[in-house]
């Protein structure tokens, strides 16, 4: 009697391109497998259980797309594997096991593996930028898509009400830092859904809109040849779109992005109250974390996938140095993720079965950007197109690359709607505003103003702020302070007016929270009033000061 083999794990990290049809193709071709020939269980851990379609993701924020027609169940594409929807905390490559944040039932799950496939992408680099997690609106995700669509529309409803001149250019101001694919798709679907939108605001026309790309390199779209990043570039500048080259993301905060002159080092502000970020991106923490080769934060793999440094653990896509045969690195995109899960999943199995493994080889072939308005570019085979022809190009190319028929159906009527009905202007709050949340002020920032409505207490993290009543600077404080209880504790307006003199972070707590911590924990009401004594104490005692040193 034949004895059927040991059972192998294989344990798929990441619910993008990669990931997904890792497990996909694996499961495809285990079912052609007899058991007694291999026994295998593919597990995969995803944060969501669908993959996103992000090419179309700027079609959700201008409203072109509905935004459950740009995912697709995981379960369907990759039928048989098993799905844990979970955060990642800890790859163990020396134990080979992976440990997993809770889900509903509050404890971790360790898995072990046999063989290990990392394809989680990338993710944004928030320390690189002061501000940026607080303030800047990723967009890489569905949630990313949605969150950006509901703040432009907020920042149009908050426009047509406002009567401050400078706060109201603040509003309408839509700041994208990075000039490639997804930055400039970005800013340009959003610029064709402002255009329409305005016209049910009766007080905000089209030129009061101020739409502006930040770019670090000379030219937008450096992935494309030359005359389509100009074609771009031009199309762009003509819809009134500000493109500024040779600049980088400095500092984010609630309202103001601030860049820096790559050449000169000298910093500029704008004042915007809507920064969507597309960079600096860096792989995820947990793969920094491992004894992993790394190459600039990408895994390093033979064109067979594998890892150089430690045998059994495999990667691709984002997160991946994968060599293309063709003499350079793969870069980051679907095309080539969705090829290599092809060549891994059959190398991982041609492993486990003792079978020659094939190498990865694939040339690209080619690539597509949408600048709205119906115009794109397009480089496909080594010719080059551009405008409206290049727009039916990458609407025919992108739909047939939709997993699952249902969403290409829907993805179709959902264009053929948007050709003869209104975009959408409804605002839906589905982003949760975090109760306890960090912030970051640039120096000069004003927190608060004197005689504002309190309506939050701050925590001072890192840097230095003033305190100024009527005009007149009455103390500093830092690290470790608590800001604006005097206005939470009296329910009253503001006392003074809050400045940073240095750039900081805080953490913010919202005035319900603050009541309900006041009313039932024990001793929170006599420390924050103590805390509050200290402070009118203190002040009294540097108002005397400055009162003797003027006699």
């Amino acid at each position: 009697m034949e004895m059927a083999m040991e059972k192998q794990r294989i344990v798929i990290l990441g619910g993008g391109f990669g990931g997904v049809y890792t497990a996909s193709e694996l499961m495809r071709r285990v079912k052609r497998i007899s058991k007694h020939e291999i026994d295998v269980e593919v597990i995969l851990v995803s944060e969501e259980n669908y993959i996103t379609f992000q090419p179309l993701l700027p079609e959700v924020v201008s409203g072109a797309v509905e935004q459950l027609h740009v995912i697709s169940p995981i379960r369907r594409i990759a039928p048989g594997a098993v799905l844990y929807v979970r955060h990642i905390d800890k790859i163990d490559v020396e134990n080979k096991t992976i440990q997993l944040a809770p889900g509903r039932v509050p404890r971790t799950e360790t898995i072990h593996y046999d063989h290990l496939v990392i394809a989680m992408g990338n993710t944004l680099a928030h320390g690189m930028v002061p501000g940026l997690y607080e303030h800047a609106i990723p967009f890489k995700y569905l949630g990313d898509a949605l969150r950006l669509r509901n703040h432009v529309v907020q920042m149009l409803e908050e426009a047509s009400v406002c009567e401050d001149a400078e706060e109201r250019q603040r509003l309408l101001t839509f700041t994208v830092a990075g000039g490639g694919f997804s930055g400039v798709e970005c800013i340009a679907e959003m610029e064709d859904f402002l255009r329409k939108a305005v016209r049910a605001f009766p007080n905000i026309s089209e030129t009061d809109l101020r739409m502006i790309l930040v770019q670090s390199a000379d030219r937008i779209l450096p992935e494309m040849k030359e005359n389509l990043a100009a074609y771009s570039d031009k199309l762009l500048r003509k819809r009134g779109i500000q493109i500024v080259l040779n600049h980088r993301l400095h500092e984010v905060s609630a309202d103001r992005a601030i860049v820096m002159n790559k050449e000169t080092k000298e910093l500029e502000v704008i004042g915007s109250r809507t920064v969507v970020a597309t960079v600096p991106t860096e792989p995820h923490s947990v793969i920094r974390d491992t004894p992993l080769q790394c190459e600039k934060g990408r895994i390093v793999v033979s064109d067979e996938m594998e890892s150089a440094s430690h045998p059994g653990v495999w990667s691709l896509g984002d997160c991946a140095a994968v060599p293309s045969g063709e003499g350079y690195t793969s870069p980051p995109t679907a095309q080539y993720a969705v090829r290599q899960a092809t060549i891994c999943a059959e190398n991982i199995l041609a492993t486990i079965r003792n079978q020659p493994r094939r190498h990865f080889k694939f040339a690209g072939l080619g690539k597509l950007a949408s600048l709205g308005g119906r115009r794109a570019i397009a480089e496909v085979f080594g010719f080059t197109f551009s405008g409206f022809f290049a727009w039916l190009m990458w609407r025919a190319i992108y739909v047939e690359k939709m997993p699952g028929l249902d969403r290409k159906i829907r993805v179709f009527i959902d264009w053929m709607k948007d050709i003869f009905l209104p975009r959408d202007i409804t605002q839906l709050n589905v982003h949760d505003e975090q109760q306890v949340r960090r912030e970051h002020l640039a120096a000069g920032q004003t927190l608060f103003h004197q005689g504002d409505f309190g309506d939050r207490l701050y925590f001072v993290v890192d840097g230095e702020v003033e305190v100024e009543v009527d005009g007149n600077v009455i103390a500093t404080t830092g690290k470790g302070d608590v800001i604006g209880e005097m206005a939470l504790l009296a329910h009253k307006a503001r006392s003074a007016t809050v400045r940073a003199v240095q750039p900081t972070d805080l953490v913010s707590l919202p005035s319900d929270a603050f009541d309900q911590i006041i009313k039932y924990v024990p001793g929170a009401a006599d420390a924050m009033n103590k805390i509050h004594q200290d402070r009118l104490q203190r002040n009294r005692e540097e108002q005397t000061a400055d009162s003797a040193t003027d006699e």
